[in-house]
């Protein structure tokens, strides 16, 4: 999970000129699994379209017509912006966006969520990897142990430790999980800005018809399919 700074207007404060995505979180992991379902995907539909017989062709572009959107839904879409004002949760089917003053608490456990106005929202765009976290604990638990850093590739596989060189900064810090830094991140900017007067309104929550509507007609498309063939 990546933390990234941004600018510029995101389409619903856009209209009145309001800086939106002042910092965005999003998935690498998840983006890019997703570009290659959707290589894949874009590959076997087009090979049934040009060579196969039949209904194939009907079944595979219905088909895409349901995937590719439920695709990009749980993997492209998924992200998270923050402003002064407010922050802007875009998950698969809904985009919630929540004023600071608005906001309760800010979790990570086996996943990440939200708690905004008496109502719980999990953050797709920050998945906890439980991996992530024991990696970072043990790293912890030596730097306060005082021990030396884990062995290196080249150690693992029967190499040596180059003389005379030092370990890095980074391996003699304590360390976060990635998914805990982000929520941290989120946790300060609520303390900063959730008494702020501009900071104060209403949940609002909006479907994404753009995913749902494809993927609805490609599913009733393949239940047409199915009972014509």
């Amino acid at each position: 999970m990546t933390s990234e700074e941004k600018s510029g207007s995101d389409g619903a404060g856009g209209a009145g000129g309001e800086e939106f995505a002042d910092r965005a979180f999003r998935s690498p992991a998840g983006m890019a699994g997703g570009v290659l379902l959707l290589a894949l995907g874009v590959w076997l539909g087009t090979d049934a379209v040009i060579g196969g017989d039949g209904h194939t062709p009907w079944f595979a572009l219905a088909g895409l017509l349901f995937a590719a959107p439920l695709v990009v839904g749980f993997t492209l879409r998924p992200a998270v912006f923050a402003s002064e004002r407010r922050m802007k949760v875009r998950n698969p089917f809904r985009t919630i966006e929540m004023p600071w003053g608005t906001v309760e608490t800010v979790r990570a456990s086996y996943s990440s969520e939200v708690v905004a106005d008496g109502s719980k929202y999990q953050l797709w765009a920050i998945p906890v990897s439980l991996r992530d976290r024991k990696k970072a604990t043990r790293h912890n638990e030596r730097v306060a142990a005082g021990k030396p850093p884990a062995p290196g590739v080249g150690q693992l596989f029967g190499g040596r430790r180059l003389p005379n060189v030092t370990p890095g900064e980074a391996e003699l810090t304590e360390k976060r999980a990635s998914s805990d830094q982000a929520i941290d991140e989120i946790r300060e900017l609520v303390e900063t800005h959730g008494q702020k007067e501009s900071a104060q309104g209403s949940v609002s929550v909006h479907w994404a018809f753009e995913i749902l509507g494809p993927a609805v007609a490609g599913a009733v498309a393949l239940i047409v399919l199915f009972a014509t063939r």
